[in-house]
């Protein structure tokens, strides 16, 4: 059986470091974002693209650079393996060669937070809790609830009241105890901050425990591992906490310590909706840290983040990759979900909406030339969304009994442009 390779936590901003065989949240000494390190020498022996093969497709597959040490308690419910596909119509829409869609929509609960959320369960069992909570903006929450399930832990979830209410009834359907808050995932968390320590509740907050990035951080193995050991020209991927470009990056240089990459990394860009987008604006202006959004307001939930823990780390990445950060409007997001329906036949997330959006944007900038080779990372599913897909299309009823109408109901349909 393949062991993890951990061997420490250091503190993402001072460098201390700590033990990893004990819970940990932020870094004692400064209240810094927590990294877990690995022994690479050591797992170079079985982390190589011959053993890998054997390996079942689940992000399970990459133990030696994943903390949890008993494989009894690497919890699953079949995250990752998730495809990556070519996307020939839209690029051509947009003027590209080469475009790969990342469908992160596959996994478990319908999103790319069932990893980071079955590494932390896991890891979290693991060092014996008794109970897991965050907040969240709904898919954080329909996937600890899910994973709580599975461990037989109980989750304690915390969503804004206007959360999208399928993610609210999957959380519920678990056995999760849901908490709707007046507000944003940012007061949603000051909550839990003030609570989890008295009950005894093991805080699984985004970037404010040490493990979710390392379930995250499995989109950059595997993405390298379906492009045959490299690595594309551009990823575009819509930022909300920021946790998966904290958690690619860090898998990057993994790789990198490995021997696996030569040491290229894609250009990373980040995306934001212009109605909450703190670390566009911080990108744009040099600053190192992004200040809180006021008056957050957009349709992606998932982007409704008005500040993170983790915002430095993201900025680093984004700048030393050479890449970028876009916000895109709402309307253009929603244009971005569409376009992916019609032209791929993905039902995707408005946040996966907002890479195609900004996709466009880099594109008609000239930041992208036609023969960059682009990956979009499609986070949700759309038909958690019921609310935000086409309503008032006429929909034509048809008689049986009636052949004249049914002549006609038809033949409007096929003079109807298809789009």
């Amino acid at each position: 059986m393949v062991e993890s390779a951990l061997v420490a936590l250091h503190c993402s901003e001072c460098g201390t470091a700590l033990s990893p065989d004990a819970l940990h949240g932020t870094c004692p000494r400064c209240g810094g974002v927590l990294l877990a390190r690995y022994d690479l020498e050591g797992a170079r022996r079985t982390f190589h693209p011959d053993a890998l093969s054997t390996r079942p497709r689940t992000l399970w597959r990459y133990a030696e650079l994943l903390p949890v040490r008993d494989p009894r308690h690497r919890i699953t419910l079949g995250e990752g393996g998730t495809p990556l596909l070519p996307a020939p119509r839209l690029a051509r829409s947009l003027g590209l060669e080469r475009l790969w869609l990342k469908d992160e929509s596959r996994n478990p609960t319908g999103s790319f937070k069932a990893r980071g959320l079955a590494v932390a369960v896991s890891r979290a069992r693991e060092l014996g809790t008794h109970a897991v909570a965050l907040p969240s903006a709904g898919n954080a929450a329909a996937a600890l609830s899910a994973y709580a399930a599975r461990a037989g832990l109980p989750a304690y979830v915390f969503v804004p009241a206007d959360a999208p209410p399928m993610t609210v009834r999957e959380c519920l359907t678990y056995g999760a105890r849901v908490f709707r808050v007046r507000g944003l995932i940012t007061d949603c968390g000051r909550i839990l901050r003030r609570l989890a320590p008295e009950r005894g509740w093991t805080d699984l907050s985004t970037l404010r425990e040490p493990y979710r990035a390392e379930g995250k951080k499995t989109m950059g193995f595997e993405l390298v591992e379906q492009l045959g050991w490299r690595v594309p020209d551009v990823v575009v991927y819509p930022a909300g906490g920021g946790t998966g470009i904290v958690g690619m990056w860090k898998a990057f240089a993994e790789l990198e310590g490995l021997g696996l990459l030569d040491g290229q990394r894609p250009r990373l860009v980040i995306v934001q909706p212009t109605g909450c987008a703190p670390l566009v604006r911080a990108f744009a202006s040099g600053a190192d840290r992004a200040m809180a959004w006021e008056e957050a307001r957009t349709v992606a939930a998932g982007l409704r983040v008005p500040a993170t823990i983790g915002d430095r780390l993201v900025l680093e990445a984004v700048r030393r990759s050479g890449g970028t950060a876009v916000a895109v409007d709402d309307p253009a997001l929603l244009e971005g979900m569409e376009l992916l329906a019609r032209t791929e036949g993905l039902l995707v997330s408005p946040e996966a909406g907002a890479t195609v959006a900004a996709l466009r944007h880099l594109r008609e900038s000239g930041w992208l030339s036609g023969g960059d080779e682009v990956v979009l990372f499609l986070t949700g599913n759309g038909l958690k969304h019921p609310e935000l897909l086409p309503a008032n299309e006429p929909v034509p009823v048809l008689d049986p009994d009636d052949p004249s109408s049914l002549e006609r109901s038809v033949a409007s349909e096929v003079e109807r442009p298809s789009g």
